[in-house]
């Protein structure tokens, strides 16, 4: 399995060798650069600024902004970006030398629809890749001091905006972390491998293409709001392939904090070709992977060699029309998904049978926490109140109080923690990068 995820992997980064070298480093780096390895440019948006379609940006350990400080980086044409280099570019290693998209919390009024955005112009061009990024989100988001707090998690849970805790100045910013918008219509490859997408406020990734191919591989995916990953196809008429493999995907939260609306690994899109592999997919609130939105009739969905373990509803869930299906691994049913409209394939899933695999890998505070969490409602209504009484006089509706209690609620998973990750499972999830 390792030496066809090395094939994937350099068939992907062979794509995109050719053309001029540019290196960041925000320690040694200037503005005006020129962009050698003696002498790099100070930020990315500098780089980008000279290079070309099909060039390549060499990022050093750090952790970069966009212009001005803002919380996007824009990248306007397609170039691959690396990170994980030390600050003099002798070595690589990923997690070692973090290259990191991790905003504070006062930069949210700068903030953009991605941490990174693609605007990549229209037709065909070479493979835009992003190759070792560790995107986190967790310190420009606002968490309660104190509620939906278990015992020896770092934070209290994720406030929906307005609402911002005592010592944020701006409200959670719902981002995603990387991004690419609806009315695109670049044609090249988009490939983003090797990366840390964590502590979303929205998608951790949304790629919307109009032709070409997607490839999402060897990433890890954790506590994300909504969806840690969609791809979707632009153009009305057309399709477009995706290979979502050998991702680790834990820990995806729900839209809303009453724990019922979303919460989904990798969600499955009308007129996209998908061909999801490989994968780890545990710990969803929703499901791990869901065909449950769009026409599925105009979908081409393999799901095969995955594993899943402990998603809230469902491992997978399904439309048999009208309704949604929802089913785990072990089900009698799951295989014959490949009888529905959508699915090409459905074949060597399997669900984790010893979960002390992953002890002290996953951070074990954030997991009880999650197995545990709920969501609770208490009603305070009288309509007899002297207030209620005196709005019914003047012809005015009474009114009660709902009192909401939620034990968590997509709260700060640390960043290192994501890190022990790659390499947890030998067949299944992300690899340790090379």
């Amino acid at each position: 399995m390792k030496k066809v995820l090395s094939i994937l992997l350099l068939v992907a980064f062979a794509i995109t060798t050719f053309g001029a070298d540019f290196y960041v480093s925000q320690e040694t780096g200037k503005k005006k650069g020129p962009g050698t390895k003696e002498a790099p440019f100070k930020a990315i948006h500098d780089a980008l600024k000279q290079a070309a379609a099909g060039d390549t940006i060499h990022l050093a350990v750090g952790n970069y902004a966009g212009a001005l400080g803002a919380s996007e980086i824009i990248i306007d044409k397609p170039v691959t970006l690396i990170g994980g280099y030390t600050a003099d570019f002798a070595s690589r290693d990923v997690l070692k030398n973090p290259t990191l998209i991790q905003p504070a919390n006062d930069k949210n009024d700068t903030k953009g629809l991605g941490l990174v955005t693609l605007k990549l112009p229209a037709g065909p061009g070479p493979a835009m890749v992003i190759d070792g990024l560790i995107i986190d989100q967790s310190y420009m988001n606002s968490y309660h001091d104190v509620k939906g707090k278990p015992e020896g998690v770092e934070t209290g849970m994720w406030l929906e905006p307005p609402a911002k805790g005592s010592k944020d100045k701006f409200a959670s910013a719902k981002s995603y972390s990387i991004f690419s918008e609806t009315q695109n219509r670049f044609e090249g490859d988009i490939i983003i491998q090797n990366c840390v997408l964590s502590n979303a406020g929205n998608y951790a990734v949304l790629i919307n293409k109009f032709k070409g191919e997607v490839k999402i591989l060897n990433n890890v995916f954790v506590a994300n709001r909504m969806e840690a990953c969609e791809v979707a196809c632009s153009s009305g008429s057309g399709t477009i392939n995706c290979e979502f493999a050998y991702n680790t995907v834990l820990f995806t939260w729900s839209r809303t904090d009453e724990l019922s609306d979303m919460g989904y690994g990798f969600r499955c899109m009308t007129n996209v070709v998908g061909n999801i592999h490989h994968n780890l997919f545990g710990l969803n609130v929703f499901a791990g992977v869901g065909n449950d939105k769009g026409d599925p009739k105009k979908k081409n969905v393999s799901l095969d060699n995955n594993m899943f373990f402990l998603n809230k509803k469902a491992d997978v869930t399904v439309t048999k029309s009208p309704n949604i299906m929802m089913l785990m691994v072990d089900s009698d049913e799951f295989e014959d998904m490949a009888d529905y409209h959508g699915m090409e394939s459905v074949e060597d899933n399997v669900s984790l049978k010893d979960p002390a695999a992953f002890k002290g890998i996953i951070n074990e505070a954030y997991l009880t926490g999650f197995l545990n969490a709920s969501y609770s409602e208490k009603t305070d209504y009288d309509e007899n109140s002297p207030a209620n009484v005196f709005r019914a006089a003047m012809g005015m509706n009474k009114v009660g109080k709902i009192t909401t209690k939620v034990s968590m609620y997509a709260n700060r998973y640390p960043l290192e923690d994501c890190y022990k990750l790659f390499g947890a499972s030998k067949d299944y999830g992300a690899q340790a990068i090379k």
